[in-house]
């Protein structure tokens, strides 16, 4: 295998999940992000590899280093009747980057998309990270300004479910 050989795309096993973990925090980092602490760290790891996974997660292996991974899951579209899937973060890491591996992870999961029967494959993009919008926009995606991300978290949270 050449030194230049594209990393292989599979499903993510609980060994990878300490390289997955300092992905995430790399992530976090580049968002200007607290990343997961060790809790939700092992919080992560049950819910992508426990008894009864939350999401779905790949990753990118170049000979056993992981270089890139990607969570998601199962939504649904009530207006088309048909189910979506959601990309929650894609990430590879920067000195992997602009070698095709973030396309790849998108084909990868249209087809899923398609072989599921979803109507739809979704994501956000940070506004400000115009490199991506760039990147998505040249795999066909469309940057959706007309919808408004709402998130409820912390205090906010706990004051709404309990009423």
């Amino acid at each position: 295998m050449s030194i230049d050989a594209p990393p292989t795309l599979r499903r993510a096993e609980r060994g990878d999940l300490p390289q997955v973990i300092a992905l995430i925090r790399g992530l976090a980092e580049f968002e200007k992000l607290p990343g997961p602490d060790d809790e939700a760290a092992a919080r992560f790891t049950e819910d992508a590899c426990g008894p009864s996974p939350r999401f779905e997660l790949d990753v990118a292996d170049l000979r056993g280093e992981i270089v890139g991974y990607a969570a998601w899951f199962m939504t649904y579209s009530t207006f088309l009747a048909r189910p979506s899937l959601y990309l929650e973060d894609l990430y590879v890491r920067p000195d992997r980057r602009g070698r095709g591996i973030g396309a790849a992870f998108l084909r990868r999961l249209a087809g899923v998309a398609l072989e599921r029967g979803c109507g739809r494959f979704e994501w956000t993009v940070l506004d400000w990270n115009t490199r991506a919008q760039k990147f998505y926009r040249s795999v066909g995606a469309r940057i959706m300004t007309e919808w408004q991300g709402c998130r409820v978290e912390g205090d906010a949270l706990e004051r709404l479910g309990r009423g």
